[in-house]
């Protein structure tokens, strides 16, 4: 949509083709409604974060960042903040803002609109200009910008389409896997611990090729997984393992990165605080009451008993399980939930 409205401002003759009714679906559901627009990280930052990939978005990056966005924004009529001195949302905090300023926008433009028109194919011509089939109509065009995003939320416009059209323009395309999801597992305790969100925990993966990769935050037991910010930012690597191997073993700290010692210290205070009650208690110090029945059931631990009460073998099996819960990723939920595709144009 900006593309095409910065196209029109040169003075060029724009057509918007758009598969659904109207355009921006994904706009209006973005940052949760509140439309995300993006972060407050310079340039070089941006780029680092997303690992030796990153490099890609170099030229695009100095030729729009993220105050270039602000400035378009403002152009058109949306005011942009900060609140939490990293996100940029519009000031309203309502993605409709945005969207209703873009579409009003493009018509002021001059760009012509034609949605409901699936694009079927798009053809180099022998002059290097394209013919672009939308729906019943064919476009001729000197530039086509293909900006199809990814395959997820196909009930919002994500679909396959746009990297077959470039496909058979003869880009070379990595296999798009779900990213951003929630992640489902083996394990059956975890639908007994859904009413809580542990803080700060650090998630790894258990294979040895993969063993640098972890992620810090959130993180929240579903009925048959784990959802949470800190699963949706490993949820990609761990799809890209799942499409090579059946399950991907991954260890949790959920203790907020203590390490044993650190742990067995604050089981020793809770339990000379409360002499008379048992582990499960003890654990509720550092860990929801649910999810500390749960890991005293993975260790074999009676929760019920007192921690010094405990034979030792139990003790510290529990204290590592506890620093190093063990859990296995089965699969996903497609593309369905997915809020970005990894993989793509190369």
């Amino acid at each position: 949509m900006i593309a095409a409205i910065v196209a029109a401002r040169g003075g060029l003759a724009v057509a918007l083709v758009e598969k659904l009714p109207l355009p921006g679906r994904k706009l209006k559901a973005s940052g949760g409604g509140r439309c995300n627009l993006s972060n407050t990280l310079v340039p070089e930052a941006f780029i680092k974060s997303f690992g030796r990939n990153g490099k890609f978005m170099i030229p695009a990056l100095k030729a729009f960042d993220q105050s270039c966005l602000i400035s378009f924004m403002s152009e058109i009529g949306v005011s942009i903040h900060a609140p939490d001195g990293f996100h940029y949302f519009p000031v309203s905090h309502d993605s409709t803002t945005v969207l209703e300023a873009m579409a009003k926008e493009i018509e002021k433009s001059g760009v012509s609109l034609l949605c409901g028109k699936m694009v079927k194919s798009l053809k180099c011509n022998d002059d290097r200009s394209f013919s672009v089939k939308a729906g019943k109509e064919e476009l001729q065009a000197k530039a086509v910008i293909v900006a199809t995003g990814g395959c997820g939320y196909p009930s919002l416009g994500g679909g396959f389409e746009g990297f077959e059209i470039v496909s058979n323009l003869g880009h070379k395309i990595v296999k798009p896997v779900p990213a951003m999801q929630p992640l489902l597992c083996r394990e059956t305790w975890v639908a007994n611990c859904r009413a809580d969100t542990i803080g700060k925990a650090v998630l790894r993966i258990n294979l040895p090729a993969y063993q640098k990769f972890q992620a810090t935050g959130d993180l929240i037991f579903t009925r048959n997984g784990i959802r949470g910010p800190v699963v949706l930012d490993f949820s990609g690597q761990i799809n890209s393992i799942l499409e090579e191997i059946k399950e991907v073993p991954i260890i949790m700290n959920l203790a907020g990165g203590k390490n044993e010692e650190q742990l067995r210290q604050v089981l020793k205070k809770s339990c000379d605080e409360n002499p008379r009650s048992g582990i499960a208690k003890a654990l509720t110090a550092i860990f929801p009451e649910p999810l500390s029945f749960e890991l005293c059931k993975l260790a074999d631990a009676d929760p019920h008993d007192r921690f010094k009460d405990l034979p030792g073998p139990v003790r510290e099996r529990l204290i590592k399980i506890c620093v190093a819960t063990p859990l296995t990723i089965t699969g996903n939920e497609g593309f369905n939930t997915a809020m970005v595709t990894r993989g793509g144009v190369s």
